[in-house]
């Protein structure tokens, strides 16, 4: 007894030392030990706190009232730190605020690891850090913000009053949520040093932490309870009223060529297989099409049909592949001269892309906004905003991640096939976290502490495949 309260009081003096702050910068990683369950539970909570931080900023002004309001209620959803004060007790409604702390603690250098692996995937990801590092930090006390510079070793001095009147002008253009306050309320500092704080990858982690950054956090969209609800002559007018524009895109290419080249296949093949068709429909759909072109059925069979079936799971492993989400066709290998794969806002030339959205009756107007949030490399934003334009919404009231995703929501809208929706809409989302573990050994040693690491992970990464490979 004495041993466990000597334990307990070194672990709220250590938390206490290390998580006294309500904000802090990173500086030190991690050096607990955790269980995998809590890794990926951690990484998936702040990749969807990112996600939230993206969309707000994109839809209000940073800083602004419902900005806060909102990004407030994120960190309260997902158990986030967002109080002032904090204490070591656990209280009806969740974990204690010291907790919170150490999990955004961890679950920084988890998505730290995850994402800095491109530049693509470091742009943005330090991108939404600093738009979250500066909604915390302008949420502190004048005192506790001179007590986080401090600490972190930043040279930062307040700008006092008399010269903040003097650059008025340019203080409120250049901060975000100033220009409805006068300077004098507001906190500002000369900018002296930076720092950013080198990154470390543990290699016991890399494949895992390589699919965490596509990862997607919705609907699974394998589960075929929708099945032969679409019919094949239906295909043609749905293309042009309920298909994303990557899938749009592929079927057009499919119409004219008549032929896709595997990357095409695979990433329409598996939307086509999410939206209800069977395997049966998905052998005539292709044979037909491809007959047309310079493939006999001979070869058809032969050379294609095998694929096809093999991405319906009777061929191979039985793998019941999942139709590809938003993040897996953005950060996939990109077309080369003859493919048709891929996102078209992530790697469409801006100019072609402006005359696809034109030949697609795109106002004016509309092209601008996508555009920019193109150049903004906001790229699942530029699909929803198409989708709000295409479909005359103002507001698409959901977060698009998914092309099937995209096609239920249009079918909602339009009101057509109601069976594919209600069925489509009955699909469970998948666990995050018992998923991974669904042919798991039921082993849940900590990550840090295995014996054989490269053995463990290549189990672990096995049984977590069918969570992230089509993830």
């Amino acid at each position: 007894m004495e041993f466990s309260s000597r334990r307990r009081k070194f672990a709220t003096s250590h938390q206490k030392q290390l998580y006294g702050l309500p904000l802090q910068f990173y500086g030190q990683p991690p050096l607990e030990n955790i269980s995998l369950t809590e890794f990926e539970t951690f990484a998936v909570e702040r990749l969807k706190l990112l996600k939230t931080v993206e969309n707000l900023g994109v839809s209000y002004v940073k800083l602004s009232e419902q900005y806060i309001k909102k990004l407030d209620f994120e960190f309260r959803n997902l158990n986030f730190p967002y109080r002032v004060e904090a204490d070591d007790r656990k209280t009806q409604s969740g974990p204690s605020e010291y907790e919170k702390r150490r999990k955004d603690h961890i679950s920084h250098f988890i998505l730290r690891l995850a994402y800095c692996q491109t530049e693509d995937l470091r742009r943005w990801f330090i991108q939404q850090e600093v738009d979250l590092l500066r909604y915390r930090f302008n949420e502190l006390h004048p005192k506790l913000k001179l007590e986080f510079l401090h600490k972190n070793n930043l040279k930062y001095d307040a700008i006092p009053i008399e010269e903040k009147r003097a650059l008025q002008d340019k203080l409120v253009n250049s901060s975000y949520g100033v220009s409805g306050i006068t300077v004098e309320d507001q906190e500002f500092y000369k900018l002296t040093a930076r720092s950013l704080p080198a990154v470390q990858s543990d290699e016991r982690l890399q494949p895992l932490l390589n699919h965490l950054s596509h990862s997607y956090l919705g609907q699974d969209y394998s589960i075929q309870k929708n099945v032969g609800k679409i019919s094949l002559e239906q295909i043609d007018s749905l293309s042009g009223k309920s298909f994303p524009l990557c899938m749009r895109q592929l079927h057009q290419s499919l119409r004219e060529n008549h032929h896709l080249r595997h990357g095409g296949r695979m990433q329409y093949g598996l939307f086509l297989k999410g939206i209800g068709l069977s395997l049966e429909q998905a052998l005539q759909f292709w044979r037909s099409e491809f007959i047309r072109g310079k493939v006999d059925a001979d070869k058809f069979d032969k050379a294609y049909a095998y694929s096809i079936r093999h991405m319906f799971g009777k061929e191979g492993k039985r793998t019941d592949y999942t139709p590809y989400s938003c993040m897996k066709v953005i950060m996939s290998n990109p077309p080369s001269q003859g493919d048709h794969h891929g996102c078209p806002f992530r790697h469409s030339d801006p100019e072609l892309l402006k005359q696809k959205l034109q030949f697609y009756k795109v106002s004016p107007s509309g092209v601008s906004q996508i555009l920019d949030l193109v150049k903004g490399m906001h790229y699942q934003l530029a699909c929803q905003k198409y989708f709000e334009l295409t479909h005359n919404v103002e507001d698409a009231n959901f977060s698009l991640n998914h092309p099937n995703q995209y096609f239920v929501e249009s079918q909602k809208i339009l009101g057509g096939g109601k069976d594919v929706k209600r069925e489509m809409m009955d699909t469970p989302q998948r666990s995050q976290v018992k998923s991974a573990f669904k042919n798991s050994s039921g082993s849940r040693e900590k990550v840090v502490a295995n014996t054989n690491p490269s053995q463990d992970l290549a189990k672990m990464t096995e049984d977590l495949d069918s969570y992230f490979q089509d993830a």
